[in-house]
This record gives C-alpha cells, sequence and structure tokens, in this order.
C-alpha cells in the first residue's frame, strides 16, 4: 500500500491512484461507490477507459504528471460505464516520493454542498476536516525536503538549466500555500465573541492590503459612522475581510477600485436550522469594479474547491462564509461585469456589553 491504509479508506471524497503509465493502481471506497464499480474491476485498468469525463485532460494531465504538479479542474461531469454522469471537481496532485505517481480526488458538487451545510454541526463534516487537515500536514512535511533539495541542485547548475529547479520550487510553494489554506478548516476553536467596532477592522484591512494584495487599486471609504458595535471575533472577522478584499484585488486591474461600505439595514433577518430567525442589520459591504464573476459558478463561489480563476483553490470563500456563518452572520454575493458585492451581515452585540459602557442606540 503506497499511502496509509487507515487514512486512505477514510477519505471521504473518491480517489484514486494512478501509475506512470496512466494505469489505476488503487481505488478507495469512496471512489468505488461513486463509480459503482470494484477495486478488482478499477486496478490495472487505464483510467480514460474506466473514468468518463466531458473534457479533454490526456494531455493536461500528461503535462502535470511529468512536470510533478498540480492540475485543477471545475464542474465537469464524471461517470463510468456503470453510474450517470454528475457535476464534479477534479484535482490532481504528485503523490512525494513515488515517481510518476499522481493522487486523483474527485469531488462530486452535491457532496460539497451537502458537507458545506453541515460543517458547523455535523460529525462527519468534522471527520473530513480533521482528515484533510492531517493529510495537509503530512504533505507538508516531504514538500520542505523537496524544496531544500532542489534549491541545493541549482546551486550548483549552470543558469540556463535552473529552470526546472525553479519551477520545482515554485510548484511546491504553490503546492504549501494550499495545504495551509487546507488547515485552517480544521481550526476548530470557536469564535471567541466580544463586541465588535466594524470600521476599526476594515481601517485595519485596508492598512494592510494597500501596502500588500491591493496596492494598486483606489479604496472608496463608503461609511456610516453612526453603526453599534456586533458580536463577533475581530481577528477572524480581520481575515474575512482582508480575503474579501484580497479577491476584490486579482479581480480588478491597475486602476481599479475597492469600495468599503457599511449601513445598517433592519429588515434583515435570516432562517436557522431549527426554524427560529435572526436579526443581521449591520451590513459590510465590499465592491469592486472587475469583470465579474463566471455565471456558471456565481451560485456555488462559497463551496470548496470551487474557483473563477484558472488553478485558484477554490478555499478562500470557502473559509470566509465559514468563519461568517460561526459567528451568526451571514454572507451573499452579487456580480455583473463592471461591478461585483460581497456583502457580509452581522448581528448586534448585546446593549449591556459594550465595551465603550454605552447601550447600543
Amino acid at each position: 500500500m503506497i499511502v496509509d491504509n487507515a487514512l486512505w479508506n477514510s477519505l471521504p471524497v473518491p480517489a484514486l491512484l494512478l501509475g506512470p503509465d496512466d494505469v489505476i493502481i488503487d481505488s478507495n471506497p469512496a471512489a468505488e461507490s461513486f463509480l459503482n464499480l470494484s477495486a478488482k474491476s478499477l486496478v490495472g485498468s487505464n483510467i480514460w477507459e474506466k473514468v468518463m469525463i466531458d473534457a479533454p485532460l490526456e494531455e493536461p494531465y500528461a503535462r502535470a504528471r511529468d512536470f510533478s504538479s498540480s492540475l485543477f479542474v471545475n464542474d465537469v461531469d464524471v461517470g463510468s460505464g456503470e453510474r450517470a454522469p454528475m457535476q464534479c471537481n477534479i484535482q490532481f496532485a504528485p503523490l512525494q516520493g513515488q515517481d510518476g505517481v499522481m493522487l486523483m480526488m474527485i469531488s462530486p458538487r452535491e457532496i460539497a454542498s451537502r458537507m458545506t451545510q453541515n460543517s458547523h454541526s455535523g460529525k462527519a463534516a468534522k471527520s473530513a476536516i480533521g482528515m484533510a487537515e492531517m493529510l495537509a500536514h503530512e504533505i507538508k512535511n516531504p514538500l520542505a525536503g523537496i524544496t531544500g533539495a532542489a534549491q541545493l541542485l541549482s546551486m550548483g547548475l549552470p543558469t540556463e538549466d535552473q529552470e526546472m529547479t525553479d519551477l520545482i520550487v515554485d510548484e511546491c510553494r504553490r503546492i504549501v500555500k494550499l495545504l495551509e489554506q487546507v488547515e485552517q478548516f480544521g481550526n476548530l476553536r470557536p469564535p471567541l465573541l466580544k463586541p465588535v467596532n466594524i470600521h476599526d477592522v476594515l481601517d485595519r484591512a485596508r492598512q494592510s492590503a494597500s501596502v500588500g494584495v491591493a496596492a494598486h487599486m483606489m479604496f472608496i471609504e463608503d461609511y456610516d459612522p453612526s453603526l453599534p458595535h456586533t458580536l463577533a471575533d475581530s481577528d477572524q472577522l480581520l481575515q474575512v475581510v482582508l480575503n474579501l478584499i484580497k479577491n476584490a484585488a486579482e479581480a480588478g486591474g491597475p486602476g481599479g477600485s475597492i469600495r468599503l461600505r457599511t449601513f445598517y439595514d433592519a429588515s434583515l433577518r435570516v432562517r436557522r436550522m431549527d426554524g427560529t430567525h435572526a436579526r443581521l442589520p449591520l451590513q459590510i459591504e465590499v465592491v469592486d469594479d472587475g469583470p465579474g464573476l463566471p455565471p456558471d459558478i456565481a451560485a456555488d463561489v462559497f463551496e470548496p474547491f470551487v474557483s473563477g480563476r484558472e488553478n485558484g483553490t477554490g478555499l478562500g470563500l470557502a473559509l470566509v462564509s465559514k468563519l461568517v456563518g460561526d459567528v451568526g452572520g451571514w454572507i451573499s454575493v452579487d456580480s455583473v461585469p463592471g461591478k461585483t458585492v460581497f456583502r457580509i451581515s452581522l448581528p448586534l452585540a448585546p446593549k449591556e456589553t459594550n465595551d465603550d459602557g454605552k447601550e447600543d442606540s
């Protein structure tokens, strides 16, 4: 067994191990169930003959395998001769320490949606999150060794031959960033709820982003200074706003703008899973003037592994949604070409707990 047997069998998504010759060398129980094929019929078969994918992936996959890089494909139909196609996201990644062996993970969209809906309370989702965190941790260790070895090799190579070692280092660093995002989902620490001044958080996020990821953008502040405090975790709320600003900065080009807007909406209520309604009057909007979200993913941008960018991880907005949901808030998006609005709706802090000693009006 190339990977740990217990870990492999516990993976909540269908997964296959592919050899250098595109032959399936192992399948986990979730893959057998999803494809409606036994391990005996899968192992030893050509992947492109057993798994039907409605996309021309043979050439991009071959390049990813040859260069030991990752490949992400969103919104494709996947099926087999024994089951009807289902829309899925697919990830291919090199298995460290195994030359030419690739890990293929299939994320059926209905499974991803179900896991997202249950992520705050379902034991199965927490188990999946823990498994992802453990897998990410185990992959990061050999990646560090590969990066160091590539850097040492490059020191003894002529300049014209360093392109391949530079590629190895760059790809390893990109995978590490992805794994770090995955690991964030494993942080199940409940938010530390305290009264928070929304504008303090927005100012910190703007100052940080304006000298970093959004240095090429112009910020416009459109605040309602009379807003009372919200009940939230200030560090997690800062992370949410920074992620949304980063998303807006990547969508907009040089000379573009990001509008940070706050206002009060007394009518906004959302229905909880238990049938009760939550009042969420405090509104934060992050608005960019980029090209807008692709229409085919606009409804699913908060689901894991859904991304509108080539090789995007699709984890940033999923994490944002989780953090907002953990404090009882709500996040939504409205996007057309030239204007994308992410809106965070938050609850009021209890009147008696405002840290300035005053009651909310």
